[in-house]
């Protein structure tokens, strides 16, 4: 079950430009309260710091439960022993500053900075936005312990070849130790809403900061990330026409199937009986995409429809242990889906270097 209701998914994150976009698919107006979550344009800054990022992560203490003399006891253990408390030096919690259950979202070292939303993912940001972009999105996952804020440019982009995207920066952070504070560049595909990264083989498209007291957000890193929006229409074009160039005929589409979903193990033997079912049903889906989606076939016999099926079946059919939403969009904000566009990329040129 996802650790994300639908009423968290409904009062914890925040959906603008519904007017050009259409609301999410998790919106439901009886779970959002006296103020609805969704926005028919621009989310304003203001409303994201009150609605979302009215807290501090706070640092506490970490103790561990030891047996204990009666007379120093602090409390007795479920079979009745005398136990005390006795703080585990060098280490510390991280707990919402608005909750009074306890509740810890991460454990870490003395060295560890938590990054306040606020600040790393708001204030330094928004100080800077210009007329061309707003905050397109933002909330919180895991009861705080993620949390994103999505910038981008309200109309979308068209490129020659039929292509329909949005450019993004995506700002996020943690407090669970999952990942350092990113902006990156991305691309939603406006007919599938699944999110790409901005280009394959360009580098230095991320912006990091760790958690450590030598690192900080300054103003001259929040316009390179802002930068980074301005950059990517025409960065995201290119990559498309360039991959809309490199032929795939139905042979090598088939050698990228072996190469992406085999049909044996690393010896060469064949799958066991459960292996091989699903090994076919995910063949079978995505050839069904390839073929025939209307997300990835008009671009059929090209490098960018294998991206875009292999894409598409991840977002919307492969199968998901919680919810597909919370799935994606801790893929997104962790940086899965753009491990996963390079890997598809590097078995696609393996087989066309083969071909």
């Amino acid at each position: 079950m996802s650790r994300e209701t639908l009423e968290t998914l409904n009062t914890s994150t925040l959906i603008g430009h519904t007017a050009h976009r259409g609301t999410a698919w998790h919106y439901r107006a009886e779970l959002q309260g006296e103020e609805p979550n969704h926005y028919p344009g621009a989310i304003p800054v203001d409303d994201v710091a009150r609605r979302l990022f009215g807290w501090r992560a706070e640092s506490r203490a970490i103790a561990v439960e030891r047996p204990a003399d009666p007379r120093k006891m602090t409390h007795l253990s479920p079979e009745g022993a005398p136990m005390r408390w006795q703080r585990v030096p060098g280490r510390q919690g991280i707990v919402r500053s608005d909750r009074a259950d306890g509740a810890v979202l991460g454990v870490f070292t003395d060295a560890y900075v938590p990054h306040q939303y606020a600040e790393y993912l708001l204030t330094s940001l928004g100080n800077i936005l210009d007329d061309d972009l707003s905050i397109s999105s933002a909330g919180l996952l895991r009861g705080g312990a993620i949390a994103w804020v999505e910038v981008s440019v309200p109309e979308s982009v068209t490129t020659p070849e039929g292509v329909e995207f949005r450019p993004n920066l995506l700002a996020t952070t943690t407090l669970d130790g999952s990942l350092s504070t990113t902006y990156k560049r991305t691309v939603t595909d406006v007919v599938c809403d699944n999110t790409r990264d901005a280009a394959l083989r360009e580098r230095g498209q991320d912006l990091k900061i760790r958690h450590a007291r030598s690192s900080h957000l300054r103003l001259d890193d929040a316009r390179r990330a802002l930068a980074m929006v301005h950059t990517t229409a025409d960065a995201f074009a290119a990559e498309v026409a360039r991959l809309c160039r490199i032929d795939v005929d139905r042979a090598t589409w088939g050698r990228f199937l072996d190469s992406w979903v085999p049909m044996t193990d690393l010896r060469g033997a064949p799958l066991g009986k459960r292996a091989t079912a699903l090994a076919e049903k995910k063949r079978q889906a995505l050839a069904g995409l390839y073929a025939h989606d209307k997300r990835v076939a008009p671009w059929g016999g090209t490098a960018h429809a294998v991206l875009q099926a292999v894409n598409t079946y991840e977002h919307h059919a492969s199968p998901a242990r919680s919810s597909r939403a919370q799935r994606n969009m801790l893929r997104t904000v962790t940086g899965g889906y753009a491990a996963l566009d390079k890997a598809v990329w590097r078995s696609l040129e393996r087989v066309l270097a083969a071909v």
